[in-house]
């Protein structure tokens, strides 16, 4: 089963405390697909300029990624330059510069109208909306957002979540967009836009399910090695949606394992600049990091001793 993936593409310049990049390959669209590629097929949509680097192109292609649905215009590819301090939970934008994606208006391939699993990464909401109205019959739908939609495009992020059966955040933008501090009214509120299911990233803190009649509470990975954490929640989405697709069913038991899934994924993303560590994974490497979260997690029923 594949997925159909729809995110940015983007040329980054970037500092951690760890080193400094220019022009590397980046975008949520970029992350999240190569991430999912591990476990399904992946239809990639989104935008680059002339000047995007034939060696990504082959990247894609090399990972198993259809990118029929991507599109080469005139102009320059999207580009964000940033910075992280000893803190790498909080991204510091020096520049954006959408260029040829602040034109995108996606149409999608024929042959990708038929896809069941749907990624929308972090995109304008009406954009989101009108790839979503290009589907024949999807069957579940995963959509990310970020802070400047939510000041900008609340109403059109709102009429998106009905057709959505999980909407991603992080705490932050969950607590701007509902108005709650606390996660749990924050995630009430999420889910009475519509969608069935909530997911709150909250880095190195792990993740939270959330829908009208389940909770969940997924732990991080112990992290050792941090060096780039730029794409580590597309990462977790890619992870989330490929697996999901993988096993062809969304119960609760599955998208429980697909968090699992999606928080190994960021782990390994965050172990180096841009996908360089994605790069080199295997999938024995997966496995054992997920039987290691699973450690991390399991104890035993308490005694009647103590009772």
């Amino acid at each position: 089963m594949s997925v159909l993936i729809a995110g940015s593409i983007a040329l980054d310049d970037l500092k951690t405390p760890f080193g400094e990049r220019k022009d590397i390959l980046g975008g949520s669209g970029t992350h999240s697909s190569i991430s999912a590629s591990f476990f399904s097929g992946v239809k990639l949509v989104g935008v680059v300029g002339k000047d995007f680097p034939k060696e990504h192109l082959d990247l894609f292609r090399s990972k198993g990624v259809d990118i029929e649905g991507l599109k080469i215009s005139d102009g320059k590819t999207f580009h964000w330059e940033g910075f992280y301090e000893y803190d790498m939970n909080q991204a510091h934008t020096i520049k954006t510069d959408l260029n040829v994606l602040g034109s995108f208006d996606p149409r999608l391939p024929g042959s990708y109208k038929d896809s069941e699993y749907i990624f929308l990464a972090n995109l304008d909401p009406d954009i989101q909306m009108r790839i979503i109205e290009q589907l024949n019959a999807p069957k579940f739908v995963v959509a990310d957002t970020m802070n400047f939609w939510i000041s900008n495009k609340k109403d059109a992020l709102k009429k998106l979540m009905k057709h959505l059966d999980v909407m991603l955040m992080n705490d932050m933008e969950a607590r701007q967009f509902s108005g709650q501090s606390n996660l749990i009214k924050a995630a009430a509120y999420i889910l009475g836009t519509g969608c069935r299911y909530v997911i709150i990233k909250k880095g190195e803190h792990g993740a939270l399910l959330f829908s009208k009649d389940t909770h969940f509470s997924a732990p991080s990975y112990p992290q050792e090695n941090l060096i780039d954490p730029t794409g580590a929640g597309d990462s977790f989405a890619g992870g989330f949606i490929g697996y999901i697709a993988k096993k062809g069913v969304a119960d609760v038991s599955t998208i429980k394992k697909a968090i699992i899934i999606g928080s190994v994924m960021a782990s390994f993303n965050v172990e180096d600049f841009s996908l360089d560590r994605l790069r080199t994974l295997k999938r024995t490497d997966i496995t054992s990091r997920y039987d290691l979260m699973k450690k991390c997690v399991q104890f035993d029923d308490l005694g009647p001793e103590l009772l």
